[in-house]
């Protein structure tokens, strides 16, 4: 699999396998526009120093291998770009799968007192690792994650992720009201973002993200110098809630009466930009997407914890037709599962229910690439590219009795997808793999 430079250290890693990755969005056909992906039945993906050196045939790449390489051979399997979740909090791991409630209720009574949990350094610690080894279990190697308003829940996650070079993005919550005093970061949030951005922005693989939680916990002075974070550093992510549930918009009109709908209180501190994420976005006019695409923002599509929490069903065509970005995200912990696989099938089904089908072509599109691009990380990852960085998963597609049943009677690539979206899980992710590195491996 490996060859050595000449000071000994590793350089080149060979994989033969089916290869499959997207170079725009397909369209919403039922066959993927032409020239929106690379598809090789039988194709070489080559690694050295962590990227990606050379992809293609194999028999078109054979004759240019070193005469002392061994290639490693997944043939049967299908290696696509790690899977990316633009909306997850790692510090609610341990509540997902809590009996239902609407989101107000689900804040007061199970994610509150979770992350009041986060004051002690030992189990953010704890919790960091399980939720990465889960990541990498389910494919994923790439998240936009909310930490605790502890600023070590985000030392501990960022330690964890710089520890294996993954590709992540975070932030400390802020949130200075109508939440439990052990939580209200009022006197220090600001300053501990700060803090954080100085010691982890840019290092390594790992970017923040400035994470307000919502409009109605934090004032307009939060929000306000949140906004100010962002215009002094052009690079940091956004991420907040908007628009998930009736209740919740109810009350953002009570506690902002001079505001003229949600996002306005977003826009009127600065935080609406082309690497802000807004999760949920359900309860939208066509006003505030206009709005939303005109500054570059993107909506993270949550649906199976939309489904779970009862809060309502994301309109993408009407988000497609006013050209606001959207992605796709597990909103874990009221999201019912990491995998992208269960988000997927989640979206297909809310998508149902719209009359608005998600084709596998738009699914995983939106999973890799689309993902990427809408964070604005496409320059790095979302890709099987030469130069891109080497974040990959390895899919068995007999993984389960059932899926090898279903993917035996498919004739096209398309159907294959499509029986992955609905039938897989964890088990149908044999390796992952982050910056060239073997991460995770079935059994």
């Amino acid at each position: 699999m490996t060859t050595l430079s000449q000071d000994g250290t590793s350089r080149d890693t060979l994989l033969r396998a089916e290869l499959l990755s997207f170079n725009r969005d397909p369209g919403e056909g039922d066959m993927p526009s032409p020239g929106s992906l690379e598809h090789y039945e039988d194709g070489l993906l080559w690694l050295r120093d962590g990227r990606v050196h050379a992809i293609g045939d194999y028999a078109t790449l054979a004759a240019e291998l070193p005469a002392d390489c061994r290639v490693e051979d997944y043939r049967g399997k299908l290696i696509m770009p790690g899977f990316i979740d633009t909306h997850v909090h790692y510090v609610q791991l341990d509540i997902i799968a809590s009996y239902g409630r609407q989101l107000l209720d689900w804040l007061n009574e199970y994610t509150f007192p979770e992350e009041c949990r986060f004051a002690e350094q030992a189990h953010a610690q704890s919790i960091a690792e399980a939720f990465l080894d889960e990541q990498l279990r389910v494919g994923t190697t790439t998240a936009q994650v909310f930490g605790s308003s502890h600023p070590g829940s985000m030392d501990a996650f960022f330690s964890a992720c710089r520890a294996r070079d993954l590709r992540m993005i975070a932030g400390k919550v802020l949130m200075d009201r109508h939440a439990p005093d052990a939580l209200l970061d009022g006197a220090t949030g600001i300053a501990d973002s700060e803090r954080l951005i100085a010691d982890w922005h840019g290092k390594g693989r790992l970017g923040y993200s400035v994470t307000p939680r919502f409009a109605p916990t934090s004032t307009r002075a939060q929000l306000d110098a949140a906004g100010g974070l962002l215009r002094n550093d052009a690079t940091l992510w956004m991420q907040t809630h908007l628009a998930e549930n009736p209740g919740e918009l109810d009350w953002v009109a009570e506690l902002y009466p001079g505001s003229p709908d949600y996002l306005a209180v977003y826009e009127e501190s600065g935080l609406v930009g082309p690497r802000s994420t807004f999760a949920h976005g359900i309860h939208l006019d066509n006003a505030m997407r206009t709005r939303l695409a005109e500054r570059g923002a993107n909506i993270a599509f949550c649906p199976s914890s939309n489904l779970f929490l009862g809060s309502g069903l994301f309109d993408r065509h009407a988000a497609r037709e006013t050209g606001m970005a959207f992605t796709y995200a597990s909103d874990i912990g009221a999201g019912t599962d990491l995998s992208g696989f269960a988000t997927l099938k989640a979206a297909y089904q809310v998508g149902q229910l719209k009359g608005q089908p998600l084709t596998a072509w738009q699914g995983f599109y939106g999973l890799t690439l689309g993902n990427a691009s809408a964070l604005s990380l496409d320059e790095h990852i979302g890709r099987l590219a030469v130069g891109k960085e080497a974040d990959f998963v390895i899919l068995d597609e007999s993984a389960t009795p059932l899926l090898a049943r279903r993917t035996a009677r498919c004739t096209t690539l398309g159907e294959r997808l499509f029986a992955l979206m609905m039938l897989a899980d964890d088990r149908a992710v044999a390796e992952t793999w982050a910056g060239g590195t073997r991460r995770h491996q079935r059994g």
